[in-house]
C-alpha cells in the first residue's frame, strides 16, 4: 500500500474511533450550569444521561467495633438528576446524625423535596448515623438549591472536596473480582462494585437508569492485610429478598435493614443492606453467593 493511502486509511480509522467515542459520551444538559451553581459543586455524568453530585462527610469519624469507616465506604451523601420533559427527576441519599435528621427533613419539606425513607444502613456505629433518601421532580435548579440548603444544616463540608490521594490497597483485587463474579475499582481505600439491575424500573412514568441509585452496591474496606469489612445494599424484587438474605446470613453477614428507597416503582423494589467483617476471601465468597442468588 502506498504511503498516501496508508495515511488516508489511518485518518479514516481515527475519525471512526472519534465518532464512536463521542457517541458514548453522555449528552450535555443545558440546566447543568444552574444546578452546579445551586449545589456549589460540579456534576459528574453517569451512563443513561444521569448527572450526580457527591457530598463526602469528611467531618464525621464513625466506628463500628474495631472498624473506622472510610468516607467512601458508607459516609457520602449524593444527589442524582435525570433530565426529563419539564425539568428533572432527582434521587439521592443524605447521611445525617440523629440530631441532624429533623432539621434536614424540615429543610427538604420546605423546598418541596420528598423524603422517601429514613433508616440505618449499619448497626452498632458510634456516633449513630442515619440515611435520608430523597425524591423530587421539577425545576432542577430549585431541587438542587433545596438539597444544598438541607445539607448545609449538617456538618458536611460545603466546599467541593479535594482529590483523594491514592494509597496502597492491601487486598488482592483480582481475587475479590473472581470470587464476586464482577470487578470493581478502588476509591479512597475502598473496593467498590456496582451491579446494575436488568429490566426497566419505572416511577411516575419515568424509566430510571441504574445511576439513580438502582444498582446493587458492594463496598469492601480492608481491616488489615487479611481481613475486610463489607457493607452496601442489594436492589431486589420481592421474590429475590429471601434467597439473598439466606445467602448473606449463611456466610456470616448481618442483614442490617430491609426497606424501600422509592415511594413507588414498577416493579416494586426492596433494598437489603448488609454488614460483615471476616477474611477477605470469606467476605468475597459470601457476597458472590448473594449476587448469584439475586440473579435467580
Amino acid at each position: 500500500m502506498k504511503p498516501a493511502m496508508r495515511i488516508l486509511g489511518l485518518l479514516f480509522l481515527l475519525g471512526v474511533l472519534a465518532e464512536r467515542a463521542a457517541s458514548q459520551q453522555p449528552a450535555s444538559w443545558p440546566a447543568a450550569a444552574a444546578v452546579e451553581t445551586s449545589l456549589g459543586r460540579p456534576l459528574a455524568p453517569l451512563p443513561g444521561g444521569v448527572f450526580i453530585a457527591r457530598f463526602p462527610r469528611t467531618d464525621l469519624s464513625v466506628t463500628v467495633g474495631e472498624v473506622k469507616l472510610k468516607t467512601p465506604f458508607a459516609l457520602t451523601s449524593w444527589v442524582a438528576f435525570l433530565p426529563v420533559e419539564g425539568g428533572a427527576v432527582a434521587m439521592g441519599d443524605i447521611v445525617v446524625t440523629v440530631e441532624e435528621s429533623a432539621p434536614v427533613m424540615r429543610a427538604l419539606e420546605e423546598g418541596g423535596v420528598e423524603v422517601a425513607a429514613l433508616h440505618n444502613h449499619v448497626l452498632g456505629e458510634t456516633p449513630r448515623i442515619m440515611y435520608m433518601h430523597i425524591m423530587a421532580r421539577g425545576d432542577p435548579a430549585r431541587i438542587a438549591a433545596t438539597v444544598r440548603a438541607a445539607i448545609a444544616v449538617t456538618g458536611t463540608p460545603l466546599a467541593p472536596p479535594a482529590p483523594v490521594a491514592a494509597t496502597p490497597f492491601p487486598l488482592d483485587t483480582l481475587a475479590l473480582a473472581k470470587a464476586l463474579g464482577v470487578s470493581g475499582k478502588v476509591n479512597g481505600g475502598v473496593y467498590q462494585v456496582s451491579v446494575p439491575r436488568t429490566g426497566p424500573i419505572v416511577t411516575d412514568g419515568v424509566t430510571l437508569p441504574p445511576g439513580m441509585g438502582l444498582a446493587t452496591v458492594i463496598n469492601i474496606q480492608p481491616v488489615d492485610a487479611q481481613r475486610a469489612a463489607a457493607t452496601g445494599d442489594f436492589v431486589l424484587t420481592g421474590d429475590q429478598v429471601t434467597p439473598v438474605i439466606r445467602a448473606l446470613v449463611s456466610h456470616g453477614f448481618a442483614v442490617t435493614s430491609v426497606h424501600s428507597h422509592l415511594l413507588s416503582s414498577t416493579p416494586e423494589l426492596r433494598f437489603v443492606h448488609f454488614w460483615g467483617v471476616d477474611s477477605a476471601s470469606v467476605i468475597a465468597a459470601g457476597l458472590g453467593a448473594a449476587l448469584a442468588a439475586s440473579r435467580k
